[in-house]
C-alpha cells in the first residue's frame, strides 16, 4: 500500500515537477487529511483518557497540516484566482467553503479546549471532546467531498493551463514561507498516527 511518506515530494518540495494543476495537488492533499480522519474516528471509540498523546498528535495535525498548509493555500491563492475569472465568493460555492473552514477551527478550537481540561482532570470534558469530533468528522467529509466534486472541477474549468503552472508555484512559495519546511514532518506524523492510533 501506498504510504503516506511517499507524497513528500508531490506536497513539499516538487509540485510543479508532479502534477499540472493546483487543484491536484489539493485533491492530493485531502487524500493524507482523510485518513487522519479515520484515525479521528477510532479515537472517538475508545477510552479518551488512554488515548490523550494521540488526540494532542491529531489536532496538531488538523491545526498546521489541514488547516494552515491546506486551507491557507486554497484561501490565498486558489479561490482568488476563481474569483478573478468570474466565481463569485459571496453566494456561491467558495463563499460556503470559507464558511465550512470557520467551522473547522470552530470544532479545532473546541477539541483543543477540551482536551486541556481533560488533563485537568475534567470528566464532563470528555463528552464535549468526542461531540466536537464527530461533528468535525461529518463537516471534513463532506467538505472534502464537495471541493473534489464540484468547486476543484470549477477551478479547473475556468483557470487556464499557463495560471495553473502559476498557482503551482505560489503553493510551493507558501510550503517555504508559512510551514518553514516542517510540511515533511507532518506527513510524517500522519503515517505514525494511522499506524498507531492509540
Amino acid at each position: 500500500m501506498e504510504t503516506l511518506l511517499a507524497h513528500k515530494t508531490e506536497c513539499a518540495h516538487g509540485a510543479r515537477d508532479h502534477f499540472e494543476k493546483a487543484t491536484e495537488v489539493l485533491s492530493n492533499e485531502h487524500r493524507v487529511i482523510e485518513r487522519v480522519l479515520d484515525v479521528l474516528e477510532k479515537l472517538t471509540n475508545r477510552p479518551v483518557e488512554n488515548s490523550l498523546d494521540s488526540w494532542k498528535e491529531a489536532l496538531d495535525f488538523f491545526s498546521h497540516f489541514a488547516d494552515r498548509c491546506h486551507h491557507f493555500k486554497e484561501e490565498q491563492v486558489l479561490f482568488p484566482a476563481m474569483e478573478e475569472h468570474g466565481i463569485p465568493k459571496d453566494g456561491g460555492p467558495i463563499g460556503v467553503m470559507l464558511m465550512e473552514h470557520e467551522e473547522g477551527r470552530s470544532h479545532v478550537r473546541s477539541m483543543h479546549a477540551a482536551v486541556v481540561a481533560i488533563e485537568a482532570k475534567s470528566e464532563a470534558a470528555k463528552e464535549s471532546l468526542l461531540n466536537s469530533a464527530r461533528a468535525y468528522l461529518r463537516l471534513l467529509r463532506e467538505h472534502i467531498q464537495k471541493e473534489d466534486e464540484v468547486l476543484f472541477r470549477i477551478a479547473d474549468d475556468v483557470i487556464p493551463a499557463d495560471e495553473q503552472k502559476a498557482l503551482l508555484v505560489s503553493f510551493e512559495e507558501h510550503e517555504a514561507k508559512e510551514m518553514g519546511g516542517v510540511h515533511e514532518k507532518y506527513l510524517k506524523l500522519a503515517e505514525e498516527l494511522e499506524g498507531h492510533p492509540c
